[in-house]
């Protein structure tokens, strides 16, 4: 009787975080699947009586939008740039303070993740301020030397480059203190040794810092690349999504017609087939991870 309470008690210390985990995030995802497959709006909510299973019109009708069909590439646009310019800076930032002898070099850890953890909301309403055209502070770095103004947010292809200049400085931090816990968890005999084999600072970096790094660089890819699908606040509070929709994500997209147009199957819909996005681009980075370790 005795080994039986002991075997039941590690369940009792689980216990509130699988019930938490069930009504909060489980259960969510399961009526959200529900409604995706209706016409529930405003009235719907009123009254259930009106509401009216559509089986997969929703799914049809957000594949045929445009706009939906601009999200994807939109979002696409952030990944393939965001992602690598995420990992690159991030990691050339920890290893500078990693090997830096300075003491300066302590207090760029704090200046580098200040960014991670202001409020998105103030810090983009002052970024749009920065990025004003008449008035703006980069504007009128330009013009002092004498360069015209950019269209920060006014031009399509610039908007995106300008939202991504935005997130890339909010996600260096996190991501440079991984980058910073893995490097030093590398035993300096390893470098110690490749000295005095000769090896030079390019050899020790490619040999021996990138392949040790390999599970950091993982890890910090994949939770970026889910960040960059799921972009929302930067658009949301600089662009609303313009200029000519250029700057609408899929997450916008489905913030938009849930919260403004009040379609929530289509939004529901919409956001589905994200969710199903990101767990094949997940599945897919650990699948080239595990042959990786596997050769």
């Amino acid at each position: 009787m005795k080994g039986t309470t002991n075997q039941k008690t590690p369940y009792f210390f689980i216990a509130p975080a699988i019930i938490l985990l069930t009504l909060f995030s489980i259960l969510p995802i399961f009526v959200a699947l529900i409604i995706s497959f209706t016409d529930i709006d405003l009235a719907g909510l009123a009254d259930w009586s009106v509401i009216r299973f559509v089986g997969l019109q929703n799914y049809k009708d957000v594949f045929s939008d445009p706009i939906f069909i601009k999200s994807i590439l939109n979002t696409l646009f952030y990944v393939v740039f965001g992602v690598p310019l995420v990992i690159i800076f991030s990691l050339g930032i920890a290893l500078l303070i990693n090997f830096g002898k300075a003491p300066i070099f302590k207090a760029f850890r704090v200046i580098f993740y200040m960014p991670s953890i202001t409020n998105v909301v103030a810090v983009a309403v002052v970024w749009s301020y920065l990025y004003n055209p008449q008035f703006g502070l980069f504007n009128y770095l330009l013009n002092s030397i004498h360069l015209p103004a950019v269209p920060w947010l006014q031009d399509p292809i610039w908007a995106k480059f300008s939202l991504i200049a935005l997130a890339l400085w909010r996600a260096i931090g996190v991501n440079m203190i991984i980058f910073l816990a893995a490097l030093q968890g590398i035993p300096k005999s390893y470098y110690e040794a490749a000295q005095l084999d000769g090896a030079n600072s390019w050899k020790q970096l490619t040999k021996i810092t990138i392949p040790l790094l390999r599970y950091a660089i993982f890890f910090v890819s994949i939770t970026t690349m889910i960040g960059w699908l799921q972009f929302f606040e930067e658009p949301f509070v600089m662009t609303k999504g313009g200029p000519l929709d250029s700057t609408t994500s899929v997450a916008l997209f489905i913030y938009r017609n849930g919260f403004q147009f009040s379609k929530f199957g289509y939004a529901a819909a919409g956001s589905f087939i994200l969710f199903i996005a990101i767990i094949i681009v997940t599945l897919v980075q650990f699948r080239f991870q595990n042959k990786e370790v596997d050769y």
